[in-house]
């Protein structure tokens, strides 16, 4: 019988783990998921690299999929939030079918839907992300709770040892609103300018 147990909180500082996870980002790619882990990817530092992702919640595991598909001789990071990831559950199935070497998947836990009021999430009633991602036969998976993990995290990323997942219990904080440019076209016509592709 499974018996349902609340979910740790977390007390790592969202904008110190994210700043420290990309302190030395050489090639690596990164989808931004709707809300939070948007502005802690802006806050880290601005980057031709990056993705942002004004909507579709629910979709940056998928996007960031259909990019390490793309190109798999490069690292790509899907950096988002529980509630997003959440959206999108049904991706991670997808990724473990397709398992591409080169796709990892961080989660931001806070355990709350913080783009609609810091309402308790699924996370904090006892879902699992990682159990999921290790039922979707993913390569690796981690639970992350200390700033000290974001090296070797990091390292991770850029070794493509297969589709990976970690969750990041961080505080139920909210930090400042950092926003990157909301203009949807340019975003995209500058990430392809930096994976040398025609603008459309």
């Amino acid at each position: 019988m499974n018996t349902r147990t609340s979910s740790p909180v977390g007390t790592l500082d969202r904008r110190a783990f994210v700043t420290a996870l990309l302190a030395d980002r050489r090639d690596l790619l990164v989808v931004s998921g709707l809300g939070s882990a948007t502005y802690d990817l802006a806050a880290a530092g601005d980057h031709d690299r990056n993705f942002y992702l004004w909507g579709a919640m629910g979709g940056a595991a998928m996007i960031g999929l259909g990019l390490a598909l793309a190109r798999p001789d490069t690292p790509v990071l899907v950096l988002t939030g529980d509630g997003e990831q959440l959206m999108g559950l049904g991706a991670l199935a997808t990724v473990g079918a397709r398992a591409p070497k080169n796709l990892s998947i961080v989660v931001l836990d806070n355990r709350l839907y913080g783009e609609t009021g810091m309402q308790a999430s699924h996370t904090g009633r006892g879902v699992d992300l990682v159990a999921v991602a290790d039922g979707c036969a993913f390569g690796w998976t981690m639970r992350v709770d200390s700033l000290e993990q974001a090296g070797p995290l990091r390292e991770r990323l850029h070794r493509r040892e297969g589709s990976g997942l970690a969750s990041v219990l961080i505080a139920q904080t909210e930090a400042a609103r950092v926003l990157p440019s909301r203009d949807g076209v340019e975003n995209k016509n500058r990430f392809r300018r930096a994976l040398a592709l025609p603008t459309i």
